[in-house]
């Protein structure tokens, strides 16, 4: 009709992120919560400065007769004046001796491998198909490589660039030597700390262990003195980057005036999984090269250029349930060749280890407003209705920075979604994940080196560093900023920090990138 003219097509809707905010829905869900939590957490200044108002004006009425008979009166009670003053010096003497030492960091170094260790997805597929796998595993790790996140910028070791493979002992040694040098020189470099000076070494790589152990590798390369404190941390998965630092806090409560080095990297020479078991040959299309070396002191001289102080370390293990220990299992397949198998459950037991550490980790963070709102909703289900969802605590307000272990997109997706996060708050975690892969234990400083290359890390702001491993762990560290943060001279992202973040669509990199 119309004149036989067809009415003109509806306007495309606009995208989702240029569409307005529903402002009722803002209001009831955004706005009010965030006043509410700003009543609760001033109140008790709210409720003192009337107090404190009222004591200036008594003070201001007092008679200067009434200072002076107090004066005499305390000249006439001598002994207990000097008593009660003894007890309160020994009380400041006391917890000033016993008060939790501060840990600051330094700094912190991540290496980047050298380019001609980057493989693309044809050239990983080639090799594979010359190494024997059959055709269905190879259109499987297609598969897994197309949807995981990384890009084909990644690294993988010599090794494993070589036709056949090579994954000897010599090589496995070469690959942990480059790696841990290579981090450690440029740490040292940035901070012009001298090797004789660290007191205290931690080092944690979960499938390379050899004898002498890595941690004897780096005495023997920088000569250590002979007295250090040298710990080595095997077997304990991606979260033992965190466990290296609690470690490493603990010794520097005990021993005064040192510094603390923390080596955090995983071996794939030896690790290579060569048969045709699905579940053993997600590690090979997600794990990749790399590594991280961290500068911790308790010397109080250092407050003023280190970059980080150490609120909070948080550990949660689950080993004690059976499907918990097993999820992620190294192992021989029916053809006898070892690999690391990833349990279906693998997710839903990684859910139930974050619950646990978030709920120990939340009175020590979260605002009291989102304590109380946490308390009272799990009340009124307990008590009333078993139909009400539990609460979940906003910890966007309790942190302004989140480095999630890149262990994969699933594992980012979903803690991005449990904790409604908003995709800012994930970037870093996707963004390592697409440039470097799964480096373990690592990822989580290069997340961090992330934001200091952006320059996002001001004076104050927190960081929460949480890790998922083996066992089954989650582990938790909390950073505060001590200063408006700048990126190390030598930062991994410094030749590509201005491509990212790049959009990913379904894992893929697509040709636009932000600022």
């Amino acid at each position: 009709m119309n004149g036989g003219v067809a009415p003109p097509p509806p306007a495309p809707a606009p995208p989702s992120h240029r569409r307005l905010p529903d402002f009722l829905q803002s209001v009831n869900l955004k706005y009010v919560k965030l006043g509410y939590h700003y009543l609760i957490t001033h109140l008790l200044t709210l409720l003192l400065l009337p107090i404190m108002a009222v004591i200036i004006l008594e003070a201001g009425r007092t008679d200067p007769d009434d200072l002076l008979q107090l004066w005499v009166h305390l000249q006439y009670n001598l002994v207990s004046v000097l008593v009660l003053s003894a007890v309160l010096v020994f009380g400041a003497t006391v917890y000033v001796l016993t008060r939790p030492r501060p840990v600051y960091l330094v700094d912190f170094a991540c290496y980047k491998p050298p380019d001609h260790l980057k493989v693309c997805f044809e050239e990983f597929l080639h090799h594979s198909k010359l190494c024997g796998f059959s055709d269905d595993a190879l259109e499987f790790q297609r598969k897994i490589l197309e949807r995981s996140g990384l890009s084909e910028e990644t690294y993988v070791p010599e090794a494993m660039h070589l036709i056949p493979p090579e994954p000897t002992m010599a090589n496995a040694r070469a690959e942990a030597e480059s790696v841990m040098f290579g981090a450690l020189d440029n740490l040292f470099k940035s901070t012009g700390v001298k090797p004789k000076d660290i007191g205290i070494l931690v080092v944690n790589c979960s499938l390379f262990n050899p004898t002498p152990s890595l941690s004897a590798m780096i005495v023997n390369k920088y000569k250590l003195r002979g007295n250090i404190r040298s710990f080595n941390l095997g077997g304990m998965g991606c979260s033992a980057g965190v466990i290296a630092v609690d470690l490493a806090r603990d010794m520097l409560q005990v021993h005064r005036n040192t510094y603390a080095v923390v080596v955090s990297t995983e071996n794939i020479t030896q690790n290579w999984y060569f048969g045709n078991r699905k579940s053993m040959l997600i590690p090979n299309c997600l794990f990749r090269v790399g590594g991280a070396a961290v500068l911790l002191s308790n010397r109080g001289a250092d407050r003023r250029r280190a970059k980080y102080c150490l609120r909070h370390v948080v550990r949660t293990h689950k080993g004690a349930d059976q499907k918990a220990f097993s999820c992620v299992y190294q192992e021989q397949d029916s053809e006898g060749k070892t690999g690391v198998s990833l349990s279906k459950d693998l997710m839903a037991i990684a859910g139930g280890a974050l619950k646990t550490n978030i709920t120990t980790l939340g009175p020590l963070v979260l605002p009291i407003s989102e304590q109380l709102l946490f308390f009272a909703t799990l009340v009124a289900k307990k008590t009333f209705n078993a139909k009400i969802k539990p609460y979940i605590p906003d910890f966007k307000l309790a942190f302004e920075h989140f480095c999630i272990h890149a262990g994969g997109r699933a594992v980012i997706d979903e803690l991005e979604k449990n904790l409604q996060l908003e995709p800012v708050h994930v970037e870093a975690s996707r963004m390592t994940l697409h440039r470097f892969g799964n480096t373990s234990s690592s990822s989580i400083w290069y997340e961090l080196a992330y934001m200091e290359a952006k320059g996002r890390v001001r004076r104050g702001h927190r960081i929460w560093q949480i890790a998922f491993g083996s066992g089954f762990k989650c582990n938790s560290a909390v950073w505060q900023a001590l200063r408006n943060v700048r990126p190390s001279p030598e930062s991994p992202w410094e030749d590509c920090i201005d491509r990212y973040p790049v959009e990913l669509i379904d894992g893929f990199a697509t040709n636009n990138s932000q600022q």
